[in-house]
């Protein structure tokens, strides 16, 4: 995404809103509109609650309010292009049916090996009702539909493009060995934070293992790695192991959980999936999986040439100091600003 100004922050603001955890006495959010898209409009509350979980992890943390600015900026744009494509979402007909809103949602607990009722409870314990998670998957199913008819057909795949990255992943592959498939959560040290914390945080979740919860559930939920697969990171080879892990899953049997390791970065459960001899990975057999990385890198590169057709093509205007953003032209991350002062204080 295009780098901006901490300053077009201003465009969000109506009235005075104050920061998480630093709210004064009588101060209240004032509603508004943050951007108009096409003949939709972009609510001031529906940017702040998309960046609220980041930003009071940031405040927290003690970041800095010019990064704070650029945080809110961020998610207005992204919400910016998430309007967009509803557009054309309702330009082209491609409105996903609620059967296929229901085909995702059991894929994705299969794939994480838990029931409907356990995703369920996992959504409604992270402050999510049923209908938003549905919501949030409709909105992902219908943006795929879309860029599938946009930009699919412009993605083309030569065959030696597909051999140089073999090359480049797999040149120098072990020739034998074994392997295993881990599953891994992570709580990780924030800036200015004790690692103790982070430990409390990975015994409460090994407690909830213990106790009878799956391990992919409790990763979905906490784990800094992979979250969204249940802290799944496939297939290791044991040589290439950080000499913790190694340590960890070295007297696992498959589908133990090991003790918790604490590290600089932050403190660390492993599950032992499963362990195998590894066999070297053929070109055929690798084929799959470099034609997907090859369409994801290509894809990506044609979203945001079109992405900014679009945005040429469509009516665009940020409210309130966004409309004055161009004319301040700022790149100055320093919160000492006479501009930066005029606009926030």
């Amino acid at each position: 995404m295009r780098r901006l100004s901490p300053w077009l922050l201003a465009g969000l603001l109506i009235t005075v809103i104050a920061e998480p955890g630093s709210a004064r006495a009588g101060e209240e959010l004032v509603d508004g509109i943050a951007a108009q898209v096409g003949n939709q409009i972009v609510l001031v509350s529906e940017v702040l609650a998309k960046v609220a979980d980041t930003e009071h992890r940031m405040v927290e943390a003690g970041a800095p309010q010019s990064e704070i600015y650029k945080l809110r900026a961020d998610g207005l744009e992204r919400m910016i292009e998430q309007k967009i494509i509803e557009n054309e979402v309702q330009r082209l007909e491609l409105r996903a049916s609620d059967a296929e809103i229901d085909q995702v949602i059991s894929a994705l607990a299969s794939e994480n090996n838990i029931t409907l009722a356990q995703l369920a409870d996992s959504v409604q314990s992270q402050g999510m009702t049923m209908e938003e998670y549905r919501a949030e998957i409709r909105s992902k199913v219908e943006q795929r539909k879309v860029m599938t008819q946009a930009l699919q057909p412009k993605v083309n795949i030569e065959e030696q493009e597909l051999r140089d990255l073999y090359v480049a992943r797999f040149a120098d592959q072990p020739t034998g060995g074994m392997q295993v498939h881990l599953r891994h959560i992570l709580i990780t040290v924030e800036p200015g934070r004790e690692i103790s914390i982070a430990c409390d945080e990975t015994e409460a979740a090994a407690a909830r293992i213990r106790d009878g919860e799956p391990f992919e559930v409790v990763a979905s939920e906490v784990s800094a790695v992979s979250p969204e697969s249940g802290g799944d990171i496939g297939w290791v080879h044991a040589d290439s192991l950080a000499r913790w892990m190694s340590d960890l899953v070295k007297d696992l049997k498959p589908g133990e959980v090991s003790q918790i390791s604490r590290q600089p970065f932050g403190c660390n459960i492993l599950k032992l999936v499963e362990r195998k001899q590894y066999e070297p990975i053929t070109f055929e057999q690798a084929r799959p999986s470099l034609e997907q990385a090859l369409y994801a890198q290509k894809i990506e590169a044609e979203y945001t040439t079109w992405m900014d057709e679009l945005r040429k093509h469509t009516y665009i205007k940020r409210r309130g100091y966004f409309a004055d953003a161009a004319s301040f032209d700022l790149e100055t991350d320093s919160e000492d600003s006479e501009v930066g002062k005029s606009l926030f204080q």
